[in-house]
């Protein structure tokens, strides 16, 4: 007795790029066919194409093919990587991640941030500002060194609406010491968005995968 078993959806796709792969080359050979054909038919007799000439031609034919191929499989390759990237990305839902920003989500009470200073810093000040622009409290981190500093801000205190800021002075001997800015956000879901990978996070919504600076 033969049982017979349905594709399932992955191996169903990937028939039908292989399918859709075969018909392009094939329309391209039909193509190139058609046209060396027109052409022999309407040379010159008198200088008709010469075998040097016809081979070229054919190699150009086998080129094009190739290429096309190449590109095929290239594309086919992309499309299973970003598929086990979003399915490996699932065991990043419930993790916070961090990204560059300025905004504060608050967790559970917490909200985290995190400063890459370009240089060391003998005073870094952080000040959390609401939407509007006034400040709600300040960070006194003291002296850091170069690299990324994290820090928590409790914000089980703000009452304000909407999304709070922050805002980072550091500074060495009276000078501005770079420092960039960056916010944390909890993974709700992941997903795919054109042939990349994306997460839905808690505060910001959609957000493209290649942003993420660490995972928390």
């Amino acid at each position: 007795m033969i049982t017979a078993i349905a594709n399932t959806p992955s191996t169903a796709a990937t028939a039908s790029t292989a399918t859709t792969s075969a018909s392009t080359t094939d329309a391209a050979q039909d193509r190139f066919l058609k046209l060396l054909v027109a052409q022999l038919n309407n040379q010159d007799p008198m200088n008709p194409m010469d075998n040097a000439q016809m081979t070229s031609q054919m190699a150009q034919i086998n080129t094009v093919t190739g290429i096309q191929q190449v590109n095929d499989t290239l594309k086919s390759m992309a499309e299973q990587f970003t598929a086990m990237q979003a399915l490996q990305g699932t065991n990043m839902v419930g993790h916070n991640v961090l990204m560059e920003g300025n905004t504060l989500t608050p967790i559970d009470g917490v909200a985290v941030g995190a400063v890459d200073l370009g240089g060391r810093a003998e005073s870094v000040k952080i000040d959390v500002l609401s939407p509007g622009g006034q400040i709600v409290d300040t960070i006194n981190a003291g002296a850091l060194d170069a690299g990324r500093h994290y820090f928590n801000w409790d914000a089980s205190g703000y009452t304000g609406g909407g999304t709070p800021t922050f805002k980072i002075t550091a500074t060495l001997g009276g000078k501005d010491i770079a420092a960039t800015a960056l916010s944390s956000d909890k993974v709700v879901s992941v997903g795919t968005d054109n042939g990349a990978m994306t997460m839905q996070l808690q505060g910001r919504g959609t957000t493209a995968y290649s942003s993420v600076k660490a995972i928390l």
